[in-house]
């Protein structure tokens, strides 16, 4: 055991750490996040419109018209996702390089647009959404690449000190931005060219489509998992690491269901972003470890487990789970190497399969806040009361995958706490 950790530590940290610093996929975690507010204001009323009761409230009429008053809030958030992700690529991006982000913001959005096809002088919604994604996030980041290498040649207008700086700053970005859109301007004609007639239909087909449904199969879903878990333990934060990663693939996931569910059709993905979401973080954080959390309050025996217990609840329920995770400690713990590990491995297949087989409804691309607690996430993720009570079960799953380790470290430490008392009792009768 010792071995194969000395193996990963030399090989897998040095990697983990490289993408854990990555520009680029600090820039893409932040973007989505600049994203996450609008998404949830979207769910929101999209969980209104589809509330299961409405038709015993309303007529079919006014059903109707109440879905129809609530739609802007999704067409204006949700269903153009992909426009906030790309203003927060260009923001970010640029601002990394010490740059005025919000020249970046429009210079990226600016590009993406001469890149999406008009359809009767307008753009169709889905280009916006999961079908742009990709074109979107390749797009922010080579116009920002080519905007700001053309400024650190020098080759902007300067002006005078004496000119207001807003002034200043948008004649700087002139020659840059006419450059880097004229770029993006010759790209779109050189696609009229091809059999697929738009750089758009190019992306979706030969690189979004193909690692979408890479990402969105269950092989690929539990070496996620793993990594996550594997780089927990040896301290690292795993979900930053991972999800930057992997955030594009299973948002677009996410949008696909989404808009599926908005239309009234069938949802096409199990995995998205909110089944790793609620599915795994939504159990008491990284790992599942609310149910943890429960064993050491109502069945371990030691002070330790109890105490570490009673500190770990209030935010486990809410999954927030650096207290269990350093504090019992998981970290570099041999002892509970293989449940932290076996346990959301087991969880996600049976969940896949329990989604699979139709026994529970995936999950809708609601987003849902992370630190909703156990069986409400998956109610609302899910728009079903199935999607909690599969939480409630995976949470009995995880409990009986570690009782049994916890058991043994909890008899080493009523070992331990009797020898101290031995000895405190020994030293009081000597004096």
């Amino acid at each position: 055991m010792n071995k194969v950790m000395a193996i990963l530590e030399r090989y897998l940290l040095p990697i983990a750490d490289r993408l854990g610093k990555n520009k680029y996929l600090n820039v893409l975690r932040d973007a989505f996040m600049l994203a996450f507010p609008l998404t949830i204001f979207g769910s929101l009323f999209v969980v209104l419109a589809n509330l299961p009761f409405l038709n015993m409230l309303m007529n079919d009429k006014q059903v109707g018209e109440f879905k129809r008053a609530l739609n802007p809030s999704v067409n204006a958030t949700i269903a153009i996702m992909t426009i906030f992700v790309v203003m927060g690529i260009g923001y970010y991006l640029l601002k990394s390089y010490e740059g005025e982000g919000i020249f970046g913001s429009a210079i990226a959005l600016g590009s993406f647009f001469i890149l999406t096809p008009f359809e009767n002088g307008a753009i169709p919604l889905d280009r916006l959404g999961a079908k742009g994604m990709f074109v979107g996030i390749l797009t922010g980041i080579i116009s920002v690449e080519i905007y700001r290498r053309i400024i650190s040649k020098g080759w902007t207008i300067k002006l005078p000190d004496s000119v207001p700086p807003a002034v200043s700053k948008s004649f700087l970005a002139m020659i840059p931005g006419i450059v880097t859109l004229t770029f993006f301007l010759i790209i779109t004609h050189l696609f009229t060219f091809t059999s697929f007639g738009n750089i758009h239909d190019f992306v979706y087909q030969v690189i979004q489509t193909p690692l979408v449904a890479l990402g969105g199969g269950l092989p690929a879903t539990l070496v996620a998992i793993f990594l996550i878990q594997l780089l927990w333990f040896f301290g690292l934060h795993g979900q930053i690491i991972v999800n930057s990663v992997l955030d594009p693939v299973w948002n677009t996931l996410s949008l696909q269901n989404f808009e599926a569910f908005n239309a009234g059709e069938q949802l096409p993905n199990i995995i998205t972003k909110q089944f790793i979401e609620t599915y795994t973080v939504g159990l008491g954080g990284t790992g599942m470890t609310l149910a943890v959390v429960a064993a050491m309050l109502f069945v371990m025996k030691s002070k330790q487990l109890k105490q570490t217990g009673k500190l770990a609840a209030p935010a486990g329920v809410f999954n927030v789970n650096e207290p269990v995770i350093f504090g019992l400690p998981i970290v570099m713990n041999p002892l509970l190497f293989i449940p932290w590990i076996l346990a959301p491995i087991v969880v996600v297949i049976f969940t896949y399969f329990a989604m699979a087989t139709g026994i529970v409804a995936m999950t809708t691309g609601v987003a849902v806040p992370w630190t909703m607690p156990l069986f409400f996430s998956g109610l609302l993720a899910t728009n079903s009361l199935m999607g909690g009570v599969l939480q409630i079960i995976n949470f009995f799953i995880v409990f009986l995958i570690w009782l049994p380790f916890l058991k043994a470290l909890d008899n080493n430490y009523i070992k331990e706490e009797n020898k101290i008392e031995e000895e405190e009792f020994d030293f009081s009768l000597e004096s």
